[in-house]
């Protein structure tokens, strides 16, 4: 049943991919996936494969994969991406020998897929679990991990007609989980191989902050003035905080787009306005000291750029959820969110320490606001909280390499 319902997916896909970029993205990668192995893949060699669905889940994976490369530089390593999201910002990467899709789930195409490459162990980052690839690995005795895991009463696993998919579970050497609560679920239907380390994205984005660079053009757009960064944006999120700065023109304003559509681009330079507003594609030394909003046009740079905030704001919670928080929280400034993050176990912890904050309207951000700018000792401690949480909650990724056998 499972495979059928496959081939219904991926028939929906390719109908859809004449009408939807993505979808279309996703075809087109897809087909390209067994000519990158033939042409990349060192038949000689063994690979240490990681697969992550998209790009929250390769930055939760990337420290584990630099440090594999970092202590056994021998090491060959093989990056799956699900998403084209993901894919087409990090096909790329140098930090893996090869980087392609992840073959749709069919039986046949995971035995070509490990025909291809000579896999010595594989690793599942967070949840992206493939019944196929899995048992085709497991009949071939290559140990399979996951890692960052974190599990919820409503999955499959845990339903009474789930069997399935606990059956595929079973399959795994070890699942390496961020909370107690993953643990006791995975205990109650008989899976007792399990470690609590914790969010390998604390890694990540420790070493990102340790790693940035100066940006001399957004340092200019900032100057001495007070800034809100909001990263990963969504119209549902501007509606609640652009309302903010018609009456605050003594703050900047950057905004990284969750999507940059042309479109999408377009609606956002309307909706701000009278604001003095630039592209980052468009700015230079000259124009930008004009500038009171900044909208950065292009991918990559959000991680960093979150160092000039004097207070962010992660988008996400006014739709499917909350993005990255942990970016912002790094470098010490406090977040605001939207209220779609119960699944996420970083944002209830920083809202229960007082290092992140979830608003609800225009009039919470507001007073939010006005909260931190009439206190700038609870802003310093608050941002405070926020990078300690990120910091104490750091390591993780070498306990799980410590722990396994590569």
């Amino acid at each position: 049943m499972y495979t059928l319902g496959l081939f219904v997916f991926i028939l929906f896909i390719r109908i859809a991919s004449v009408f939807n970029k993505k979808a279309r993205l996703l075809v087109k990668g897809h087909r390209e996936t067994f000519r990158i192995l033939a042409a990349k893949v060192d038949k000689k060699s063994s690979y240490i494969w990681f697969h992550v669905s998209s790009l929250g889940e390769f930055e939760q994976g990337r420290v584990m994969m630099e440090l594999i490369k970092k202590q056994n530089p021998e090491k060959k390593i093989l990056l799956t991406f699900f998403s084209p999201s993901g894919y087409t910002v990090r096909k790329d990467w140098k930090g893996a020998d090869v980087v392609c899709y992840m073959p749709f789930d069919t039986p046949r195409n995971a035995k070509r897929f490990c025909n291809a490459v000579n896999i010595s162990s594989a690793f599942y980052v967070k949840y992206d679990f493939w019944p196929n690839f899995i048992s085709c690995l497991k009949k071939r005795n290559i140990k399979q991990y996951c890692v960052s895991a974190i599990f919820n009463p409503d999955q499959l696993f845990f339903k009474p007609y789930g069997g399935f998919y606990r059956k595929m579970l079973r399959k795994l050497d070890h699942i390496f989980v961020q909370d107690q609560n993953s643990k006791e679920l995975l205990h109650g239907i008989g899976f007792d191989n399990t470690t609590i380390v914790g969010d390998t994205r604390c890694d990540s984005v420790l070493t990102i902050a340790q790693k940035c660079r100066q940006n001399p053009l957004i340092e200019q757009f900032v100057g001495c003035d007070k800034v809100l960064i909001a990263g990963s944006s969504w119209p549902a999120d501007e509606r609640v905080y652009l309302p903010f700065f018609n009456t605050h023109n003594d703050w900047k304003l950057i905004i990284a787009p969750h999507e940059m559509s042309p479109i999408r681009m377009k609606s956002l330079m309307d909706n701000l306005g009278s604001r003095k507003t630039l592209l980052l594609s468009q700015a230079d030394s000259q124009n930008i000291t004009g500038a009171d909003t900044l909208i950065i046009d292009c991918f990559g740079l959000l991680s960093s750029l979150y160092k000039y905030a004097t207070i962010s704001y992660v988008g996400g919670g006014f739709g499917d959820g909350v993005h990255n928080t942990l970016e912002a929280a790094v470098y010490g400034k406090p977040v605001l969110f939207g209220p779609n993050n119960k699944r996420f176990r970083e944002i209830q912890e920083l809202k229960r320490i007082g290092g992140g904050f979830q608003v609800n309207s225009t009039s919470e951000f507001i007073t939010m606001m006005d909260k931190f700018i009439s206190n700038l000792q609870y802003l310093d401690n608050t941002g405070k909280i926020a990078a300690d949480y990120v910091t104490a909650n750091a390591g993780s990724s070498q306990i799980i390499l410590s722990s396994v056998s590569l």
